[in-house]
């Protein structure tokens, strides 16, 4: 085992540091498990690479004021969190950091100002996810998150960012699932949570993903467990548009945006923010960021079921959404017929990491963009703005917005679409920074705003 001074944190939370030789010599670096910036400790190496080591933390000799006792007790086996023994604060703290290194490093800039980092609720705040099924033979069934770089189920009973009714379920699905007369063909339970008919009250509704058509007993037994517990059950035999309501036969899932009067219905299976309280400070800060005007036209570019789209037809004269996938898309028009805006949005399927300058220019003119992409980025995106940008046609820069928000969940392919916007010089980082909208765990969330610097 080796003695060491923890330098700083990375971003899966692991301490990084650089143990010195005989001669005082910094070593390769070793990112060690669950050890903090400033702290002396004592570590044990289980992977050797020759530029790095992964190693396990043994012992703390001295510890950081920003560590705390995490709540959970599955914290270092769960795959789910890797920041429960760092402060909230400092958890915000160092994911803007991050934000900021991507920004120097790969991207070659920094924004001429940093927004104030956003934190929310830090416990019961996650209303969509994933829950995989493991059938130990002979012994028990698992619910629960994988294991941390395992292909293992957590052998979980509660879980505190989870709602409290969600948590506790836990152990009763574990019994409901063995009850079934093949548990082994239910692989996984998706989750997610909605506001109902009434203002203020939350429908619960759990996705059973089944491998065979499960038996009438197992069907009875579903029931039962809906009734008992007021929640309402889909089953899935297939992809994600195979997933039916089961029991009740009728589920009606929204969240609202109560700045704009936005009221979104959604599926269990649509892909929405898995923090409802977060997303309305997102969709707030980024409808101001953008600066939309009465007669501006908005592009939304990975609009998804329209969560910044109809938002923004609120203040702009037009908005118009444009999503990769065909389902999510007619669930956006839905959600604009929904709440009266259909004459003021119009949405388009375009795969947005195949555009070019015509595909941008085939939009029409716009002068504000929203990007939120996926964790890939907007390469493509990014690529052809540059290109019209360097065009000696002043018909090409026309199509160029003078405002673009960029929403990103990754801060690597952020760093990397802002140099390619920079590049040419036709844009300024004018501002970015962070929200906390995964507390406890490595994903960041963050906003960047570009700005034209002439056109």
């Amino acid at each position: 085992m080796t003695r060491v001074i923890v330098e700083s944190l990375n971003l899966e939370a692991q301490g990084v540091a650089r143990p010195l030789d005989e001669n005082g010599v910094p070593g390769k670096v070793v990112f060690i498990q669950d050890a903090l910036p400033g702290e002396d400790v004592e570590y044990q190496s289980y992977k050797i690479k020759s530029k790095f080591e992964l190693a396990k933390l043994e012992a703390i000799y001295k510890s950081s004021p920003s560590r705390i006792s995490p709540r959970c007790p599955s914290f270092g086996e769960c795959g789910g969190c890797s920041m429960q023994h760092l402060d909230p604060r400092a958890q915000l703290s160092m994911k803007q950091r991050v934000l900021e290194d991507n920004l120097r490093y790969l991207g070659r800039t920094k924004p001429e100002f940093l927004l104030r980092p956003v934190a929310g609720p830090s416990w019961e705040y996650r209303y969509r996810g994933r829950l995989s099924i493991f059938k130990i033979p002979k012994v028990r069934v698992l619910v629960g998150f994988h294991q941390k770089k395992a292909n293992r189920i957590t052998d979980m009973l509660e879980c505190p960012i989870l709602p409290k009714k969600i948590s506790d379920l836990l152990p009763y699905w574990r019994e409901l699932i063995q009850s079934f007369s093949s548990p082994e063909s239910w692989p996984q339970i998706e989750f997610a949570l909605g506001e109902g008919e009434l203002m203020g009250s939350l429908s619960y509704v759990f996705v059973l993903r089944h491998l065979s058509r499960p038996s009438q007993k197992d069907q009875e037994l579903i029931k039962q467990f809906a009734q008992e517990h007021q929640i309402h059950i889909w089953l899935q035999a297939g992809d994600l548009e195979s997933a039916k309501p089961f029991y009740p036969e009728q589920t009606q899932l929204c969240y609202r945006l109560p700045d704009f009067d936005i009221e979104m219905p959604f599926k269990p299976t649509d892909f929405t923010q898995v923090n409802h309280q977060m997303n309305q400070v997102l969709v707030r800060k980024a409808v101001n960021l953008l600066q939309v005007n009465p007669s501006d036209r908005v592009l939304d570019l990975f609009c998804g079921i329209g969560n910044f789209t109809l938002p923004l037809a609120r203040h702009a004269r037009e908005v118009f959404g444009i999503e990769g996938s065909e389902a999510l898309t007619i669930r956006a028009q839905a959600n604009a017929d929904h709440n009266h805006l259909e004459n003021k949005v119009q949405f388009a399927c375009a795969n947005l990491f195949e555009v070019s300058p015509d595909t941008i220019k085939s939009w029409g003119r716009a002068s504000k963009w929203l990007i939120d992409p996926p964790r890939d980025g907007a390469m493509a995106l990014a690529t052809a703005i540059a290109q019209l940008a360097s065009s000696s046609n002043q018909e090409d820069q026309a199509y160029l917005p003078q405002r673009i928000v960029y929403v990103s969940c990754n801060p690597a392919t952020l760093a990397r679409d802002v140099g390619i916007l920079l590049g040419q010089g036709a844009y300024r980082l004018q501002s970015a920074g962070v929200m906390n909208m995964f507390p406890h765990t490595s994903h960041i969330e963050s906003v960047a705003v570009f700005e034209r610097t002439h056109g």
